[in-house]
């Protein structure tokens, strides 16, 4: 049934609608995204800026560096073949449109009690039904995507490499994890700073030797992506249509799901900084974790796997250069990206759960995210990443909703900038 329900979600009107909305955007801000690099350097010189956005910045990345840029890679390329890279590249390069729209709303219209889609749902569209609606997909998929899902993949790397119980495993995710994300947004803000510029920089120093090593595959690994994203090798026996389809919609769901791009998590995030009314500085910075997540960790994973293993998965590419010590190393970056993933949806959630009611208190609130997420170490893998792409689901749509309505509240980058 959960299967059946996520088919109707995810089928081909969700993403169509996210690529119809990527596109309308890309033109309306004519192409915001060439601009993104410049405007990024010309805001790091200032100090100020620098400082309070790195901290949301690693936040709001942490969230999209989860899991989803190694195992979701790997997915998206059992299922789609190795075209669903492809189609990975072209859904973040609409998605950096999109998510710059969804930011530069959330920017105008955030204030203390409301934030990010549910903010401009309500003070744009005037709808306090639609922004309830969002906030309890929010809050269902934060125990969802970003809870379960990512202890249950950090567990495995965990397992196989030390043998530990779930039951065991579990219990310590809990203590780590309570203690943090009951420290709200600061404490949640000075862990990610912590953990993800380190896991980041060493999963793609060791990607980065694994490709040089393998140096003389790529060029028939990029030949690959291509030709499968367009059925190119598959024209004999009239199966191109098909082998296309799978490839875009496993690389569109999986790029969704890794960078979340109209999903309107990204807004919540942002909407902490101290910058928040800059609209375009909040739009610019989280295109930036699009490109970041995707065009930058994601690619790498696929290139590694595509090109030094035969299985299509992390773990060979790895052994076949680290030896032993793989599955020691897998296991530290699993666990450290599942964990910055899991205390920054703790803040969506937790924003999404004050928004629907303040009768139950954030302790109350963080115990329980953190006991299902300790939970989602114990249930089984497909059932959880099943239950996440249809929350992550109901959140697009409705958040694509506020999107369309607002099309003319957005502005484009100043032609100075």
């Amino acid at each position: 049934m959960l299967e059946r329900i996520n088919g109707m979600i995810w089928g081909k009107g969700l993403i169509f609608l996210l690529v119809i909305i990527g596109m309308v955007y890309t033109v309306k801000l004519k192409a915001v995204q060439f601009r993104l690099i410049p405007y990024i350097i010309r805001s790091s010189r200032n100090k100020e800026i620098r400082k309070t956005q790195f901290k949301t910045l690693c936040m709001s990345l942490g969230t999209a560096m989860g899991t989803g840029n190694i195992t979701g890679v790997a997915s998206a390329i059992a299922i789609g073949g190795a075209g669903a890279v492809f189609w990975m590249w072209f859904s973040a390069f609409l998605g950096m449109a999109t998510v710059y729209a969804e930011n530069w709303l959330s920017a105008k219209y955030s204030d203390k009690t409301l934030k990010g889609p549910m903010a401009y749902l309500t003070k744009g569209i005037g709808s306090r039904k639609l922004a309830k609606l969002f906030a309890f997909c929010c809050l269902l998929a934060s125990f969802g995507m970003g809870g379960m899902v990512q202890a249950n993949a950090m567990s495995e790397s965990i397992i196989n490499c030390t043998g530990i119980s779930k039951f065991h495993l579990s219990i310590i995710a809990f203590t780590i994890v309570f203690p943090v994300v009951r420290g709200g947004s600061k404490r949640i803000e000075k862990a990610a700073q912590i953990f993800l510029p380190f896991a980041t920089t060493l999963y793609a120093a060791i990607c980065i030797v694994v490709l040089y090593k393998t140096r003389s595959e790529l060029s028939s690994v990029f030949l690959s992506i291509f030709r499968e994203a367009f059925g190119i090798s598959k024209c004999i026996g009239g199966i191109t249509g098909y082998g296309i389809s799978k490839a875009i919609s496993a690389g569109i769901r999986r790029g969704v799901f890794s960078n979340e791009a109209g999903l309107g998590s990204s807004p919540i995030l942002h909407s902490s900084s101290y910058n928040c009314k800059n609209a375009e500085l909040q739009g610019m910075c989280s295109m930036l974790e699009v490109f970041i997540d995707t065009m930058i960790c994601c690619t790498l994973t696929a290139l590694t796997v595509l090109s030094a293993s035969q299985n299509n998965t992390i773990e060979e590419a790895f052994l076949n250069f680290l030896g032993d010590n793989s599955c020691f190393v897998i296991a530290v970056l699993m666990t450290t990206f599942a964990f910055c993933t899991i205390i920054g949806w703790y803040y969506c959630g937790e924003t999404a759960f004050l928004f629907l009611s303040n009768k139950l208190s954030k302790n109350t609130f963080s115990f329980v995210f953190s006991l299902v997420t300790a939970v989602g170490i114990i249930i089984k893998a497909d059932k959880a990443w099943t239950i996440s792409d249809i929350f992550n689901g109901l959140m697009a749509f409705i958040n694509i909703v506020g999107l369309i309505l607002l099309i003319n509240k957005v502005e484009r980058i100043k032609q100075s900038d």
